[in-house]
């Protein structure tokens, strides 16, 4: 007997016009669902019992662009061959986006794992037809393998699953979850003004969330950071960074910077890797917060570095300036631009931001 529970209580935040609605809200009538309705018989009336549950949609100027429907099931999916044995299996029941050149398709795939972590699933998986090749892509890119197949003859989809609970050594198959043994960890600030865009589930209470826009550098799980810190050169792939937001205008730096965000470093770029500005450019700009002006103005000065990451965990609870130093331990005259974290440093910041259960150590 197949026994499964569905949850209809969807507790991940999201920004970047990504909204809850209840089916029922949706117009089943959109030109955005033809391609479902003739890819799937009988998806109106599917469409139809669900009026109540809720589903992550995302507009565009008014226009439908992307939806996503999940659902927890437990012990076992029978319907795929061969079937998923798990205590806890969260389906990706639904998941279409019309991508816009700008990476929203990441912003989906995160608000899935966000949604695994939050739920203690097991594994996740998700249905595919052959032909959508950008989207069986972005599912691969973050994890997903091929496991097996659904439905029979043209109705045949592929189906792609991921295990949440291993580490492959691959940052961005493994995300969200970030092997943090033998690694190094560090502390990089970010002005407010560049942060909360390039970080948008980071963003702070005080903060104006209108700021937040359908851009790639905010919907990406990628993220590409620009500075001259020399200190920047000693990342290498696998580090942790904390994410520190630098203290607001006219605010004392004591309770308004705070540590808001954990990324994991892909890679370090220093500036005479790059044979011209174009080329530069091209590698930072669809991941980057900076404008092309401003790029080329810091270029020209020399000494950039470009430091790729993936944006792993916004802190729940986030710490400010003053309990970093007073009840964590950090140096309170040092340079607060990067600086290296001890490992009792950054354990006791995971704690008490409350995402330690992303973090495993193989150790």
């Amino acid at each position: 007997m197949k026994i499964c529970k569905e949850y209809k209580k969807l507790e991940v935040t999201v920004l970047n016009n990504i909204t809850h609605k209840t089916f029922s809200e949706i117009n089943l009538q959109d030109t955005f669902f033809q391609s479902l309705r003739a890819d799937y018989p009988g998806f109106d009336k599917w469409f139809m019992r669900k009026s109540n549950q809720d589903a992550f949609v995302q507009y565009v100027d008014e226009k439908l662009v992307g939806f996503l429907y999940l659902k927890v099931e437990k012990l076992c999916v029978e319907d795929v061959t061969p079937p998923i044995y798990a205590d806890k299996i969260l389906k990706v029941g639904t998941f279409k986006i019309d991508a816009h050149g700008t990476k929203m398709g990441e912003q989906f795939i995160k608000i899935i794992m966000d949604y695994a972590s939050n739920e203690k699933v097991d594994v996740c998986y998700v249905t595919i037809y052959e032909k959508h090749k950008s989207l069986i892509d972005l599912v691969q890119q973050f994890g997903f393998e091929l496991y097996g197949t659904k439905g029979e003859g043209k109705y045949t989809e592929n189906v792609y699953l991921k295990r949440m609970n291993i580490i492959t050594g691959n940052i961005k198959k493994d995300f969200p979850l970030v092997d943090c043994g033998a690694v190094k960890k560090y502390l990089l600030s970010i002005y407010p003004k560049y942060h909360s865009v390039m970080f948008p589930d980071s963003i702070l209470t005080t903060e104006n969330k209108n700021i937040i826009t359908d851009v790639s550098y905010t919907n990406s799980i990628q993220k590409v950071y620009v500075c001259s810190m020399g200190q920047v050169e000693s990342l290498k792939y696998g580090d942790i960074v904390i994410i520190y937001r630098t203290a607001e205008y006219g605010r004392s730096a004591e309770y308004s910077a705070v540590a808001t965000s954990v990324c994991v470093v892909e890679e370090i770029k220093k500036q005479d890797e790059f044979t011209s500005f174009e080329e530069f450019y091209k590698y930072v700009s669809k991941y980057s917060v900076f404008d092309k002006s401003d790029l080329h103005y810091w270029f020209a000065r020399g000494g950039c570095k470009a430091i790729k990451m993936t944006y792993n965990a916004a802190l729940k609870k986030r710490i400010v300036r003053h309990d970093l130093i007073e009840e964590i331990g950090l140096e309170r005259n040092q340079y607060w631009g990067f600086f290296e974290l001890t490992d009792e440093q950054f354990q006791t910041i995971v704690r008490r931001g409350e995402v330690n259960k992303i973090f495993i150590n193989r150790n």
